[in-house]
């Protein structure tokens, strides 16, 4: 069995088992992969992983959208181009996420009032650029089509002036279609324009041939997995609101205890004036006017996973006491196996958002919101 079948498949029934008792598991999944349509090509799939690299290599990620990018003007310009090309189409034969029921939300993603600053346009730019140029190497026809003759520096420049960033030229956009796209002379608008055509074959080719087979894999997996655990195990996330149960607690740090709840006064006896431990000044003025035993932050039990920051921490009286932000640095292993002993999420208290919310940042009205039944 290949290294990603055995790493894959490697998952103990319940947290904690012997390594054994999941090898036994493995077997039990490779042998359901045969019971259910779609088990032999997740079998080859899985095997074969060499061809799956190689195929990757040779299909370059749909990157050249410059979705990748953080920059607001770069969200912007995807939706204000792609939606107006797909809104001429029929909605069956859109690119995923530009149906008529998704266009609503789209619409107001689009039009809703967002900052954005064009220095930090440009230097994101500058670095997506300079990156792709990068991993490409400069000779690539996808380089050359990215950059033209510009440096990342000059093109990266001229494209953080575009307007898209006035939610107004967005709605005249929205509202003029394709025809207005095209008649744009806004420099992020025609650079999407040039670029458009060979990003959507990257994106068409990406997923007939990787992200396609990749999603059916995990899909017959997914049976075979269930077939193996039943109900033994969390099923995988859909975005359903879904419930963990944990307890507060501390862990064992290499022999010594760390206590689940750090406080306000903490946070002072650590500070330094120095980074990494140097203190905002407003909660140097805000010292004397702070409890310093209200709790800070507080260690769970509870599994987590990225993504479940800004989940709320409930006690048994249904009272929200936290909001998740973090884990400790065991937690980081989440992803594959929870160890009951040493994993742990962390929030910080509603108590400290309160405190801080009236006597650090003057935001009592917030505060008082956030305390309303």
């Amino acid at each position: 069995m290949s290294y990603l079948a055995r790493h894959v498949l490697r998952r103990p029934v319940s947290a904690g088992a012997p390594r054994a008792s999941g090898a036994r598991v493995d077997e039990r999944i490779v042998l359901n992969l045969a019971d259910f349509d779609g088990g032999a090509h997740v079998r080859a799939v899985v095997e074969d992983t060499s061809a799956q690299r190689v195929r990757r290599r040779r299909i370059p990620s749909p990157r050249l959208k410059l979705r990748i990018t953080d920059c607001a003007g770069a969200i912007h310009l995807e939706f204000s181009v792609d939606s107006a090309a797909e809104r001429e189409k029929p909605s069956a034969e859109r690119l995923p996420g530009y149906g008529d029921s998704q266009l609503p939300l789209l619409k107001k993603q689009v039009l809703d009032v967002t900052p954005v600053y064009p220095a930090l346009e440009q230097q994101t730019l500058e670095f997506w650029l300079s990156k792709a140029r990068e991993y490409l190497t400069a000779d690539d026809p996808d380089t050359k089509l990215l950059l033209g003759k510009d440096s990342p520096e000059a093109l990266s420049k001229r494209l953080a002036t575009s307007k898209l960033g006035d939610a107004a030229v967005r709605k005249a956009l929205w509202d003029g279609g394709w025809a207005a796209v095209k008649a744009s002379s806004d420099p992020m608008i025609q650079y999407a324009i040039r670029i458009d055509p060979e990003a959507r074959r990257l994106l068409t080719l990406y997923n007939e041939k990787v992200s396609g087979p990749t999603t059916a894999a995990s899909e017959a997996l997914a049976k075979a997995r269930f077939a193996a655990y039943g109900t033994s195990v969390y099923p995988d996330a859909t975005f359903t609101l879904r419930l963990s149960y944990g307890q507060i607690a501390g862990w064992n740090e290499k022999g010594k205890e760390v206590p689940p709840f750090t406080y306000f006064g903490g946070l002072y006896e650590r500070a330094t004036g120095q980074d990494p431990f140097k203190l905002d000044p407003r909660w140097i003025a805000a010292k004397g006017k702070l409890n310093p035993g209200t709790v800070f932050d507080i260690s769970t039990t509870n599994d987590i996973i990225g993504g479940n920051s800004g989940s709320q921490l409930i006690n048994a009286r249904g009272e929200v006491i936290g909001a998740i932000f973090d884990g400790n640095i065991h937690s980081i292993g989440g992803d594959y196996g929870y160890d009951p002993s040493n994993n742990r999420s962390v929030a910080v208290s509603t108590a400290a958002v309160s405190e801080a919310l009236r006597k650090v940042y003057g935001a009592g009205n917030i505060a008082d919101e956030l305390a309303r039944p």
